[in-house]
């Protein structure tokens, strides 16, 4: 069974809503990178997303622009972000892991040696948000032959194309919570609980809810409504603030201590 699948399984057995911190790799640097996903488990975290930077994400605010921008400037590439989900599997990790990735740098690795990687790496997921619905058979065929779920996006446009969406969804539902790009907010769009309840009757596997949500209230907010909420931004900025700390020793206790606290009281 796909590593995603059964988390999904096990957390609906202790009826418990996932955690799925998003990660910018390389930021501050690849050790830390690593040291850091092995503390947002240790800190409850369910699955994690390991995001490939890129020189154009149409979909990240500010703050992952930042940390892309940071960790392209020491030339972490797509391969980089895989050898990193292969050293914390080593280091003992059993999350499943998640690609968080544009297309570009797919088409540049190559579709089946991509997901041959992926495979080989124990990767479980892939997400592409410049990749539509309308052209993704070749890749979505290609992930179903080393059994790695290409995960959707679903933005609430037209119900119809959410429905199609959601129907068609391997491994979980990636709900946009708002409009626009990544970033931390206050509020969400009027019409949330409806789209959610929309995709929840559409969709056959789980739905996770995600841009935006950066407190433990937010996450209580759509515990009931979601079988998983997504921490992107907030987590990225926890990272920057304590850079300097993470730059002079990837496992310096103050600054992962600041990131363990933080994603466990998301998880409380």
């Amino acid at each position: 069974m796909n590593r995603i699948d059964q988390r999904f399984a096990e957390l609906k057995e202790r009826g418990e809503t996932a955690l799925i911190p998003f990660l910018t790799i390389g930021d501050p640097s690849v050790e830390a990178s690593i040291e850091l996903i092995l503390e947002m488990e240790r800190a409850g975290a369910d699955l994690i997303e390991l995001g490939v930077p890129y020189s154009d994400p149409l979909a990240d605010g500010p703050v992952i622009q930042r940390s892309s921008e940071r960790a392209l400037q020491r030339n972490i590439s797509i391969f980089d972000v895989i050898e990193v989900a292969s050293k914390a599997r080593l280091r003992g990790s059993e999350l499943p892991f998640i690609l968080f990735t544009y297309y570009n740098p797919v088409l540049q690795l190559g579709l089946e040696r991509m997901f041959k990687l992926m495979q080989d790496k124990e990767i479980s997921g892939i997400i592409i948000p410049d990749l539509p619905l309308e052209e993704d058979s070749e890749t979505k065929a290609m992930a179903e032959r080393f059994g790695i779920h290409l995960i959707p996006l679903v933005a609430p446009t037209s119900n119809e194309r959410v429905k199609r969406i959601a129907a068609g969804a391997k491994g979980f539902v990636y709900c946009v919570s708002s409009l626009g790009v990544t970033g931390v907010r206050s509020e969400f769009f009027g019409g949330i609980d409806e789209f959610l309840a929309t995709v929840r009757e559409a969709a056959s596997v789980p739905i996770v809810v995600g841009f935006g949500i950066s407190s433990r209230e937010q996450v209580q907010r759509f515990e009931n409504q979601c079988d998983g909420v997504v921490v992107g931004s907030a987590i990225v900025r926890k990272i920057e603030d304590v850079l300097h700390h993470l730059q002079a020793d990837s496992k310096h206790p103050e600054g992962l201590l600041e990131v363990y606290n933080f994603v466990s009281q998301l998880k409380r």
